[in-house]
């Protein structure tokens, strides 16, 4: 393909509806959408696109009852353990972008041991955005940034870039929202500010290599002129 985009961006949604609209109940909904997540971070790395990043958890979904966030934790500790092998396979490193408050001492094991086991392969980027929320990551930044030293009257775009979360990972140019929704919902806002924007109307968990195929194609189709 002509035009490959060097970071996808997929806000996984539509889990809980898809399982409703099939009589599940919202775990089995989750279970299925985390089956086809693993295989469309390796599907899409597969194609050639060096950095994928899936919005799987944000700030806003503490909201949620206490019962959900503890099995989608649970769910996330054991994706971390015992299936990272399947990216280490594939030689994907996987990094988990997002605030470390609130998440649990096992959560945060898991994630390190992940990050640590993964660091040094160099096929591709899986980037789980856990606890994330895109004004969090600027603010952050920021306080960073003023920490730094850096004064006020001097603060540049390039400057707040520096302190993002794993700051070198690029902007995306392309970011796929699954279940007809038509918004950011909070994801990768300083990344986004050029990115393409694609929705898909199916669920997250009817999602397949297919659909990655067709992403990919669509993307190349469009002109990005970044203002110009």
């Amino acid at each position: 393909m002509s035009e490959l985009p060097q970071h996808i961006g997929y806000i996984v949604d539509g889990n809980r509806r898809w399982a409703k609209a099939r009589g599940m109940s919202t775990r089995e909904g989750h279970k299925a959408g985390y089956e086809v997540l693993k295989q469309v971070l390796l599907d899409t790395v597969a194609a050639g696109v060096p950095y994928v990043s899936a919005y799987v958890f944000s700030t806003e979904n503490w909201k949620r009852t206490k019962a959900e966030v503890q099995w989608l934790m649970a769910l996330l500790v054991r994706v971390l353990r015992d299936d990272l092998h399947i990216f280490i396979d594939n030689n994907i490193r996987v990094r988990i972008l997002g605030s470390r408050e609130r998440l649990s001492k096992k959560v945060i094991a898991a994630i390190e041991m992940a990050e640590a086991k993964t660091a040094h392969l160099t096929g591709g980027q899986a980037l789980l955005c856990l606890n994330y929320g895109g004004q969090l990551e600027i603010a952050d930044a920021v306080n960073a940034l003023i920490k730094s030293g850096i004064k006020a009257g001097e603060v540049t775009p390039e400057h707040i870039e520096q302190y993002l979360y794993a700051s070198d990972v690029p902007a995306c140019d392309l970011v796929v929202r699954t279940s007809g929704e038509q918004r950011l919902s909070n994801f990768m806002l300083w990344r986004s500010a050029y990115s393409e924007l694609l929705f898909i109307d199916k669920a997250w968990p009817d999602m397949t290599k297919r659909d990655v195929t067709a992403i990919l194609k669509q993307y190349a189709r469009r002109g990005r002129r970044f203002g110009g």
